[in-house]
């Protein structure tokens, strides 16, 4: 399946699911509001994030020292693939370096993201709990 096929069906998936409500309440009340946070998946998730990138920093530079004494021996013996080999291995420490450094984002944004989570939901309820509108709600 090509590229454009995937996008196409994964489009058509999105737009089938796709509801709209207007001007009315949902029709479970206990349902809640749009935004939804499970904060045991995102907690899951960013301690998978974190344990990746703990295993990263120490495995993506498993070969770093085999590879650059390989890449030594065969430029020392004018072989073109010695520069060739450093190269690739270069190439392998940066992608590692952006590997490493995205897994810590996401781990330290839903880090951030739960306790603002909770932080806003505090207010919210000290904020509702001090106005008119929870006489109402009573």
């Amino acid at each position: 399946m090509s590229f454009d096929e995937e996008w196409s069906a994964a489009r058509a998936t999105a737009t089938a699911s796709v509801t709209m409500r207007l001007n009315q309440a949902p029709a479970d009340p206990g349902g809640g509001g749009d935004l939804e946070l499970n904060q045991d998946h995102i907690g899951a998730i960013g301690s998978e994030a974190y344990k990746l990138h703990t295993r990263l920093q120490a495995d993506g530079k498993h070969a770093a020292t085999a590879t650059a004494e390989a890449a030594g021996a065969l430029t020392k013996e004018a072989f073109a693939s010695g520069a060739a080999l450093l190269k690739a291995n270069s190439a392998w420490e940066s992608q590692v370096k952006t590997l490493v450094a995205a897994c810590a984002n996401i781990s330290n944004g839903l880090n951030y993201s739960l306790a603002s989570h909770a932080k806003d939901e505090q207010q919210l309820q000290a904020d509702f709990s001090a106005s008119a509108i929870d006489e109402y709600l009573k």
